[in-house]
């Protein structure tokens, strides 16, 4: 994956400031968020360039990237002169701007309420949880021990709330028979 970054290590930004837009999107591929974003371009069937961003060597820290989103976290989706970084906001910009192929139930207040929810459980409850920034912090102060039974307990807690929520909903898709995106 490190194809998409260069022999110095240092990130091209590639802000384009012309008026046409094209998709480019840092991710990191071990990032939750970055799936994310990936899946729902797939579904709306959008072309992106993708820009790997290895945080495994730290260049999330680097100069240039930090133009893009000073928290240091990917994804980022730059759109033209339009930069978005974090995933729930990519995916409602997406959704906004690249109204083809809905990410949410438009018509069933309930369903999209239901994709709502599943969504903050996995965006707020659990991936945060999880983040190597996080896990690092654990690890340093208790031990790869403890970190291992902190990510057990948060994804499990998620995954069995998760399950709870959405057990009288499923059909062919876990929120019924059409394929949304979590949010």
């Amino acid at each position: 994956m490190d194809a998409d970054t260069n022999n110095d290590d240092q990130i091209d930004i590639g802000i384009n400031s012309s008026s046409s837009s094209k998709l480019v999107l840092y991710s990191y591929w071990q990032s939750s968020c970055s799936w994310r974003v990936r899946f729902a371009l797939k579904l709306k069937g959008l072309i992106y360039e993708y820009k790997a961003v290895d945080l495994s060597k730290g260049e999330q820290f680097s100069p240039e990237f930090e133009e893009l989103n000073p928290l240091h976290f990917v994804p980022v989706l730059v759109d033209g002169d339009v930069v978005v970084s974090d995933s729930y906001a990519i995916l409602l910009y997406l959704e906004e701007k690249y109204p083809q192929r809905a990410l949410l139930p438009a018509a069933d207040p309930q369903q999209r309420a239901l994709n709502l929810q599943a969504a903050s459980i996995i965006s707020s409850s659990m991936q945060p949880l999880h983040m190597l920034s996080l896990l690092k912090y654990i690890e340093d102060k208790f031990g790869p021990d403890e970190r291992l039974l902190w990510v057990q307990t948060h994804i499990e807690k998620g995954f069995l709330a998760l399950e709870k929520l959405l057990i009288d909903f499923a059909a062919k898709y876990a929120t019924g028979e059409d394929v949304y995106m979590v949010i």
